[in-house]
């Protein structure tokens, strides 16, 4: 079982970092802190996906570090395929959003699946690339044309949202 977990910390920058730039020296921090090691009532967390929020850096008497406020998301790369949607489904190419049309007896109804809302869905796959850098192989170091290499996510989940009390939160909360 996953869980999407967003937190709050305050992270501590010590002053030979302050060359770097900010963001970088924050997601090192954390990543030492957080990354690989259980967290109580979340599980494992895995590594640093975004930082979403930065606030004011203080300086402590007493301590030459910074000390930011941040928040951060720890995993972003979720698919859900259209076949595992809620069905009957269909694309809204207007509003670039995926429509579930649910039928109730007075008829149907469209619910949207906006972007950035929150949804529950079930883990059906997951994925696991090394992103590791590797050294160019020979035949590649004499090739002259240079083609920029494919990005891809270290880790994947495949989801699905196809079951009752799977989807946008939104569409289950009682009024």
């Amino acid at each position: 079982m996953f869980v999407l977990v967003e937190m709050v910390d305050t992270v501590r920058i010590p002053p030979w970092q302050f060359e770097r730039k900010l963001n970088d020296s924050i997601a090192e921090e954390l990543n030492k802190k957080l990354a690989n090691k259980v967290m109580y009532n979340v599980g494992l967390c895995i590594c640093l996906f975004d930082i979403t929020k930065l606030e004011d850096a203080y300086v402590f008497p007493g301590d030459g570090a910074s000390h930011t406020k941040v928040s951060l998301g720890f995993f972003d790369d979720i698919l859900i395929p259209p076949e595992s949607l809620q069905q009957p489904a269909k694309f809204d190419e207007a509003e670039q959003v995926w429509v579930w049309e649910y039928e109730t007896e007075e008829g149907a109804h469209d619910l949207y699946m906006d972007t950035g809302e929150e949804i529950r869905f079930r883990v059906v796959d997951e994925s696991f690339v090394d992103t590791s850098p590797t050294g160019p192989s020979s035949a590649e170091a004499m090739s002259s044309s240079e083609e920029l290499p494919k990005k891809e996510a270290p880790y994947t989940l495949v989801g699905s949202i196809s079951e009752p009390g799977l989807g946008l939160l939104s569409w289950w909360t009682s009024s």
